[in-house]
């Protein structure tokens, strides 16, 4: 074990400071004002766990049945435009959840295009002559949620199902079993598991759409005890509640983890070859892939475009501009701290920390699988312990502007983390070993060694990080400054008093600069394709 020098002392102090916040949380829920306990159990509690709880299975179903269909198709057989499907699959995950919700909300209700040709073409004259789903209700949730996160299954089944050996596959057509149900669905159920655990995870941290669709569950809980009832421990206290969901989801995708492993002995060719279909198999897969796009993307796309051609007088395009400057600006500091820290913990976690800095480490990165709205909550808290204690005098502006970033900092750590992790582990052990012995300090080693080999990494670690930052709506929305937009809140406020057109413009630059993380996600599953190849 490695002794506590002044590096590993400083890492340790800012992963304490990044993990309080979420400290801070448990101590307002339990040792704090308790005395709300037995009104939220008797009265709101329950309805926002079944409302969560049925959020979660339907999204969790949908997503499956979507993600896995898709990414069988696109693996196992040979049709028009596979290819193009292979990465258009991922286009969908570039909207956010709360942009396609208002989207088919105009779409779908009564007075949207849908309805309308419906009335037109049968000669209705009122919504009593004809049934028609309600968009806004928890099967609507389910539906537009569903066709923008099922992309997380897709590409970890896809990903599984590339790394299958094909002589399971041939042992399987042997003893003339279904290749999917016998071989592919066991050995690819990690894979599904991780995903499902990723699309549960952001449903129950969705905020823009639950609240557009008006459903109580526990993020809305948060939000409306908090700023509602002016109740910060009662928000921390369903906080606590809403953890609960997350340990068990994380500990599910663990174990799912934990058990994967095969290993196949024969040397030969180890790719999936796609098999030949009929005319009519083709057809179907084509379709199969085709609707989730459609759903997912296309029309939202449209939607937006339409909104941005027939407003084009109404949109303040100077004020879109100018919010737009401000929010690249905010993701830009945002990811620069987070790889900053990301960079600085785990190089000291790989190369001079004991195992109780590395946990504590470890610890730091767990700020991203919680909702936007519990970090919040931590935030106001434990800030508000510093503040009494030592009385920072900052502006508001200036005050709400640290406060935000300090919050990006410990949602998004996880995502540098990952990054600077998979290149530090790809650099030989006793590199940093040799500089060492030929004189060089450890910092310097790091500066020239190092920093070159992982500079990648960080590009595309700072990326995904400045793309969430963008994107993220509960954290910006309960923490800002008065006065200040993002492009998230400004779509949220436009969207709340149902002006979809004056906010598509700002919402189709967040879909826009959302693509980026689908070119890294098509890449990273390419590679996977390639490697599979070359064996």
């Amino acid at each position: 074990m490695l002794n506590w020098n002044n590096s590993s002392i400083f890492a340790s102090l800012i992963a304490l400071l990044i993990i309080a916040p979420v400290f801070a949380v448990f101590y307002s829920a339990f040792l704090g004002d308790t005395s709300l306990w037995p009104h939220l159990f008797s009265t709101v509690l329950p309805r926002y766990i079944s409302n969560t709880i049925i959020l979660m299975l339907g999204v969790g179903l949908l997503s499956t049945l979507l993600g896995v269909s898709t990414a069988w198709v696109v693996t196992r057989y040979e049709f028009f435009g596979k290819n193009f499907f292979q990465w258009a699959l991922l286009l969908p995950a570039a909207v956010p959840a709360y942009i396609i919700a208002y989207t088919y909300t105009d779409f779908l209700e009564y007075a949207g295009p849908v309805q309308k040709i419906l009335r037109e073409f049968f000669n209705f004259q009122n919504s009593n002559e004809y049934w028609f789903p309600e968009i806004r209700s928890m099967e609507g949730a389910i539906f537009v949620m569903s066709f923008v996160l099922y992309p997380y299954v897709y590409m970890t089944t896809r990903a599984s199902f590339l790394t299958v050996p094909v002589s399971f596959f041939q042992t399987s057509l042997i003893y003339g079993r279904s290749s999917f149900f016998s071989v592919a669905l066991p050995l690819a159920r990690p894979g599904i598991i991780a995903g499902v655990a990723l699309v549960l995870m952001e449903t129950i941290s969705d905020f823009g759409t639950v609240e557009y669709f008006a459903l109580e569950t526990l993020t809305l809980g948060v939000f409306n005890v908090w700023l509602g009832m002016n109740s910060l421990s009662g928000a921390s206290q369903i906080s606590s509640v809403l953890f609960v969901f997350v340990v068990v989801l994380l500990t599910i995708e663990y174990l799912a983890r934990r058990r994967q492993r095969y290993h196949e002995k024969s040397s030969g060719q180890n790719m999936v070859e796609s098999k030949s279909s009929s005319k009519l198999q083709k057809i179907v897969c084509f379709f199969i892939c085709l609707m989730p796009i459609i759903i997912g993307f296309v029309i939202p796309v449209s939607i937006l475009l339409n909104f941005i051609l027939s407003g084009f007088s109404i949109i303040n395009f100077t004020e879109i501009f100018h919010t737009s400057f401000f929010s690249i600006i905010l993701a830009f500091s945002g990811a620069f701290f987070v790889m900053l820290a990301s960079v600085f913990l785990i190089i000291i976690s790989n190369y001079r920390s004991n195992n109780f800095q590395k946990v504590l480490i470890f610890l730091a990165s767990c700020g991203y699988a919680l909702p936007g709205t519990i970090l919040a909550v931590g935030m106001v808290i434990f800030l508000g312990w510093i503040n009494k204690y030592f009385n920072f005098h900052l502006s508001y502006f200036a005050g709400g502007f640290f406060i935000l970033l300090f919050a990006y900092v410990v949602r998004f750590l996880a995502v540098g983390n990952a990054s600077i992790r998979s290149g530090i582990l790809q650099i030989h052990p006793n590199a940093m070993d040799a500089s060492l012995t030929m004189g060089s300090g450890f910092f310097r080693g790091v500066r020239v060694i190092i920093m070159p080999l992982i500079f990648s990494n960080i590009l595309i670690g700072g990326i995904l990080v400045f793309v969430d930052i963008l994107k993220e709506l509960p954290i910006t929305l309960l923490l800002r400054p008065f006065n200040f937009e993002t492009l998230a809140t400004y779509v949220y406020q436009y969207a709340s008093d149902e002006l979809l057109q004056e906010s598509s413009f700002a919402a189709l630059i967040i879909v826009v600069v959302g693509l980026g993380p689908i070119i890294f996600l098509n890449s990273a599953l390419q590679r996977v394709s390639q490697k599979k190849e070359s064996n």
